[in-house]
């Protein structure tokens, strides 16, 4: 089959379009209130069910450079990349236990809010601006790149007609506020998993042909006879060697160094993306203790499925390119490109399933660009315009300026987006510009939640060394593995945090502290067998295939 979708793929294509507009729509007049509160339309609050705020994170989560790019990696250094989504439910344990109770006991909506009544209002108000620069200019903008050249890849429609395609959907689903959004997502999630699976399953059965046999758990066998190496979730040094995108190999280590993907730094990324990160945070901020927590325990458990959706396919596709199928269709300028990977297994699709996992793509890109606009919305309109430009700004002005800005914010990254083209490797840049910034923001958090004494003067110390910590880091030791580097500059700026806060006479006497009591961290019986048993099956996971 050709790579451009055909009619049969266009229709379900268009189905899928038809229920999740006519959905949203009902799901906005059904809700819509004469007056309708600011929180009710950044946060959803009171609104949102636990079903809908652990599908919006996943839905959120999931865009173009997991289905792509978490393929490759799984074509390139197999199982072991599956940490992210794995780590990731472990995580959302952390943040329900530890965070939320913490979020909501003290009222606190936004990020920029908790530095805010934590440290100060020139806490807040940089690193607000920052947050919204880096959302619009790097998140927003590299999800509409990604996902457009996902999308134009499997379509054979052009770049230009993509982008704006999927900034148009994204506008129509997210100027219904956090409530239209988080309903939604409950489709784009359901979508997401089903045409996921189409594909797997098409994966698995071709490996299954490939070796004269049938069936999708032959498949699955096959994969761990033929490819072994692929099956490990703790890597040595040298134990993978993979593409490198250049005709050359780099050592896996280098990306997952061993023990440090379960007890090191990847904690430093994933809290940052899970804990005080408004795009995600922003779904659970609404509701209450009880039902937010049941959210992102849901969103955990979906988080164990992803690895069977989003690196079993690349997984394939690299044992099948070892057999000798896709030697031409892998290859760009004489390199392996592993990201080709998910784009060459759904073009074999046959027609209707390619279309629902056309469907599936364009899902998981929507919802991203959605939440990440909302996010956008929330924090200029409840942190800068209602805080600088319009103290007295009523409900109704608040919600206009939040729509306006959400359609600011998708026609800038739907312009910047074509300029990504030039970085060579878009989704890499982005990944080392967010290990950078990640662990200011995670000391500058857990030191606020759980130590008294640190400062405003601490928090802003941390926030202007760590950029320039991690290049300083990188320049003197290149060969140090990427998470490594995170581990040691997140433990810089504790230690520079906890010196600046000592030696400040504020820390004395500092009364910017938020609530938190040892009370509030308890969990219902119900949760705790959730927790349990999620916490077994990861065990479970690690063990098998260590």
């Amino acid at each position: 089959m050709g790579k451009e979708l055909q009619f049969l793929d266009y229709i379900v294509f268009l189905i899928y379009f038809l229920v999740v507009a006519s959905y949203g729509y009902w799901i906005y007049r059904r809700k819509k209130t004469v007056n309708a509160s600011a929180n009710d339309f950044f946060l959803a609050e009171g609104s949102l069910t636990w079903w809908a705020i652990g599908a919006s994170l996943i839905a959120s989560n999931i865009s173009a450079e997991q289905f792509i790019g978490m393929s490759g990696s799984g074509f390139a250094m197999g199982l072991a990349i599956a940490s992210y989504e794995w780590m990731a439910a472990a995580t959302l344990l952390v943040v329900a236990v530890f965070f939320l109770p913490i979020y909501l006991k003290n009222k606190i909506y936004t990020m920029p809010q908790f530095l805010a009544q934590r440290y100060s209002p020139l806490v807040a108000t940089i690193m607000a601006v920052f947050w919204l620069l880096v959302y619009i200019f790097v998140n927003l903008t590299s999800i509409i790149y990604l996902g457009a050249l996902a999308v134009s890849t499997i379509s054979g429609l052009s770049f230009t007609t993509c982008s704006i395609g999927l900034s148009i959907f994204a506008v129509f689903i997210t100027l219904g506020g956090m409530k239209v959004i988080g309903y939604t997502d409950v489709i784009q999630v359901l979508v997401l998993i089903l045409g996921g699976l189409a594909t797997t399953y098409l994966a698995l059965n071709l490996v299954a042909t490939e070796f004269g046999e049938t069936g999708a758990m032959s498949g699955l066998s096959l994969l761990y006879e033929k490819a072994g190496d692929h099956f490990h979730m703790i890597l040595n040094k040298g134990q993978i060697m993979m593409p490198d995108g250049q005709g050359g190999t780099e050592d896996a280590y280098n990306k997952l160094p061993g023990l440090a993907v379960i007890i090191g730094a990847m904690w430093i990324a994933n809290l940052n993306y899970w804990g005080f990160n408004q795009y995600i945070t922003q779904r659970a901020l609404g509701a209450t203790l009880p039902t937010a927590r049941a959210g992102l325990l849901f969103a955990a458990f979906l988080k164990l499925l992803m690895p069977i959706i989003v690196v079993l396919p690349g997984i394939a596709a690299y044992v099948l390119y070892q057999n000798g199928q896709f030697q031409t269709e892998l290859m760009d300028g004489g390199a392996v490109r592993p990201d080709k990977a998910y784009p060459v297994l759904l073009n074999l699709l046959p027609l209707g399933l390619k279309g629902l996992s056309f469907a599936a793509l364009t899902a998981a890109i929507v919802a991203s660009l959605a939440g990440k606009a909302n996010s956008i919305s929330t924090i200029f309109t409840l942190d800068l315009y209602k805080k600088y430009f319009n103290p007295g700004a009523d409900e109704a002005t608040q919600v206009r300026v939040g729509r306006i800005a959400i359609i600011v914010a998708i026609i800038i990254g739907t312009v910047v987006a074509p300029v990504l083209a030039n970085f060579g490797q878009a989704f890499q840049f982005i990944q080392d510009f967010t290990g950078l910034i990640s662990p200011g923001v995670v000391a500058i958090f857990l030191l606020g939640f759980f130590w008294k004494r640190a400062t405003a003067n601490a928090a802003l110390a941390a926030a202007i060394a760590t950029i320039p910590t991690g290049l300083i880091l990188n320049k003197v030791f290149p060969a140090l593995p990427f998470m490594n580097r995170m581990g040691i500059v997140f433990l810089s700026l504790v230690a520079i945090m906890v010196i600046v806060s000592l030696f400040d006479k504020k820390g004395q006497q500092n009364n910017k502290t938020i609530e938190v009591d040892p009370s509030m961290f308890r969990t219902t019986p119900a949760f705790t067998v959730g927790m349990v048993l999620i916490l077994g099956i990861l065990a479970a996971l690690y063990i098998m295939f260590w």
